[in-house]
C-alpha cells in the first residue's frame, strides 16, 4: 500500500507512534524496522545499532540506537519477546536502513512473547490507509 508518497506493505504490521514495523517471517519470528515515512523525518543516518541477540524486551522499548546527523535517536520496537537475529549487514552498511527499509535494512529479528496483547497498538489492513495519513499530517499540517 502507497499513504501519501510511502510505501506501507501489505503483509506487516505497523507501530505509527514509533515509526516502526514488524511482519512475520515464517519460522514464529518477527522481522522490525524503521518505517519509510521515519525514515523520511530522520535523515541521514550515519550508524545503527540494534541490541544483541538473546536481548528481551517489552513492546515500546529501545530495540536499537542510531546515530543521525545531528542527533543519537532511540529506535523501539513495535513487538515484545526476544531478538533471535540481528541483521549484520548494517555494521557495514547503515544506510540499508534507508535504502531498503522493507528489504534488506530491517534491524532484528524477534521471537513474539506477547502478540495477542501487542497487536492492540499496532495497525495492519483496511485501517492502515486513514492512520498512516492521520499520522503524516501531525508532523506536516
Amino acid at each position: 500500500m502507497n499513504v501519501l508518497g510511502f510505501a506501507y506493505p501489505d503483509e506487516a504490521f505497523f507501530d505509527l507512534a514509533h515509526d516502526m514495523w514488524c511482519r512475520p517471517c515464517g519460522n514464529g519470528s518477527m522481522e522490525v524496522g524503521v518505517t519509510a515515512f521515519g525514515i523520511h523525518l530522520s535523515g541521514d543516518l550515519y550508524m545503527c545499532r540494534p541490541k544483541r541477540a538473546g536481548t528481551v524486551l517489552a513492546q515500546g522499548d529501545t530495540v536499537a540506537v542510531a546515530e543521525l546527523s545531528k542527533s543519537v535517536v532511540a529506535i523501539r520496537t513495535p513487538v515484545s519477546g526476544e531478538i533471535v537475529e540481528v541483521n549484520a549487514l548494517l555494521e557495514d552498511t547503515p544506510e540499508l536502513v534507508h535504502r531498503d527499509p522493507y528489504g534488506r535494512g530491517w534491524l532484528v529479528r524477534i521471537a513474539p512473547s506477547q502478540w495477542e496483547a501487542d497487536l492492540a497498538r499496532l495497525v495492519h489492513g483496511d485501517a492502515l490507509a486513514a492512520a498512516a495519513t492521520a499520522r503524516m499530517r501531525l508532523e506536516n499540517p
